[in-house]
């Protein structure tokens, strides 16, 4: 068999198994399988010869199978993943195939050109600053990495230090201020780029985990040196909102850096409605969002977002006597992201935008904001379940016998949760928030609608009733 024929068999079976995984409605979202299975079925040991790739293909798929999370299907609400748009799937599928390393210009011009093409529509989208630069990360840690990286150069540089040059720890001292319940990411990222737990500031957040504007101001009234001020557009249990345009004023009186953390709710901005939700947002330095949660972009793929190009630049780019430098005004990806050898990010979101429109990533948006209100309105006429949040977003978070006291209501919540799980229709997942455990349910599957939303109801309230039916351990 030539590499044609070959190639052509493995193809067709990939296909042939993805059609089918894709169009399994029945299969329950959350898997059955245990780590000790999923390993015997992986662990064949190292061949002496090679397997035929159709056959390897195929054992592929068996062991992988039985592991595999629902999170494509409308009844998935454990977590903020979207579902693999499959116009999405298809333009990975070329990108693989392609094999174009999309880290410069002259190793892949159409994924370079196709980034700065898709960097502005993302920018008209989410109505942010025409001038800013986007950089195709792998998601929304990354791409608050990668800002924070911009923002520490810029605040150094206008406080007369060159970190280029003089390196991080001889840098004058750094404050970071940021909601007392920013996303653990945003903490993670802060620790890569050599921040510790005494650079931080962190802000009091009210009952919804929206950090105080008034709190903000008063600390960074307390600091004189060089700053970064994070905020938060989309609440990862609530789905609120920082005050952003009042946080925004404060960071320009103070000469603070500000950096908006929309990972999801930054896709607000599509939707007249749920735009006030984010007034003000543009008028902040950086923002990061992913790309594979409401755009549905199959994994991996976020953006970084910064106004001031330039800084931008000198955090991320990599320069080499090999490396041929980009013909006229081309763009070099790796200029803003970490990253000189990587898959081409931008055709699948290329493709995913044209397929949906601007009035499809709309409807989606508004659709999912208007299932997570209807799933709050059905689950808080139910007595013993309370809605902690206000549903402004797709977020919802819930509590089961309040009454009863904190420790037999976090009981009642695990019993919950764990009812759910085995009766395995939705997929759903708690969380601990506040001192409190809580179901949560995040609504972002591309596919889900009032039908879902009404499923899940359901689900949840006849759980809660044969939990709160049994008698305590």
């Amino acid at each position: 068999m030539d590499d044609r024929q070959s190639f052509e068999a493995m193809a067709r079976c990939a296909m042939q198994h993805a059609l089918a995984y894709r169009e399994d409605n029945q299969r329950p979202p959350r898997p059955g399988a245990t780590v000790q299975s999923l390993r015997a079925a992986f662990d064949t040991g190292i061949p002496e010869q090679g397997r035929d790739p159709v056959d390897v293909i195929e054992a592929l798929v068996a062991a992988a199978t039985p592991g595999l999370v629902g999170t494509i299907r409308p009844g998935f609400f454990a977590w903020v993943m979207g579902a693999s748009h499959p116009v999405g799937v298809a333009a990975e599928w070329l990108v693989t195939a392609w094999g174009q390393n999309a880290g410069i210009y002259n190793t892949a011009p159409s994924a370079a050109v196709v980034e700065d093409v898709v960097a502005a529509w993302l920018l008209d989208l989410l109505d942010l600053p025409a001038e800013s630069s986007v950089g195709f990360c792998t998601g929304a840690t990354m791409a608050s990495s990668v800002c924070l990286a911009a923002a520490r150069h810029q605040v150094l540089r206008q406080a007369g230090y060159d970190l280029a040059q003089g390196g991080v720890f001889a840098a004058p001292e750094i404050k970071i201020f940021l909601g007392e319940e920013a996303h653990s990411t945003i903490f993670s990222g802060l620790r890569y780029l050599g921040f510790g737990e005494d650079n931080l500031v962190r802000i009091e957040a009210d009952g919804q985990g929206q950090m105080r504007a008034e709190s903000l101001a008063t600390a960074l009234a307390d600091w004189s040196g060089p700053a970064i001020v994070i905020c938060q557009a989309g609440h990862i249990h609530t789905g609120g909102f920082d005050p952003l345009q009042e946080v925004i004023t404060i960071c320009r009186s103070a000469g603070a850096w500000c950096h908006v953390d929309g990972a999801f709710g930054l896709w607000a901005r599509s939707v007249p409605e749920l735009r006030p939700l984010c007034e003000g947002v543009d008028g902040a330095d950086s923002w990061s969002v992913d790309g594979h949660k409401w755009l549905q972009v199959p994994y991996d793929s976020g953006f970084a977002i910064v106004r001031h190009r330039e800084a931008h630049q000198r955090a991320m780019g990599i320069s080499a006597g090999y490396l041929a430098e980009s013909p006229g005004n081309a763009r070099s990806p790796s200029q803003y992201c970490p990253e000189l050898s990587r898959r081409a990010r931008g055709f699948a979101v290329w493709a995913i935008i044209q397929a949906l429109g601007r009035e499809g990533i709309t409807e989606m948006v508004a659709r999912h904001c208007r299932c997570a209100r209807e799933l709050g309105r059905l689950l808080s006429g139910e007595p013993g379940i309370r809605v902690l949040n206000e549903v402004v977003l797709n977020q919802v978070a819930i509590t089961f016998g309040e009454d009863r006291g904190t420790a037999e209501s976090n009981r009642l919540t695990d019993a919950v949760i764990e009812q759910l799980a085995r009766d395995n229709r939705a997929f759903v997942e708690g969380a601990d928030w506040n001192g409190r455990k809580i179901l949560r349910v995040s609504v972002i599957s591309r596919q889900t609608d009032r039908e879902d939303i009404e499923h899940l109801g359901r689900s949840i309230i006849d759980a809660w009733r044969r939990v709160a039916t049994k008698p305590p351990p």
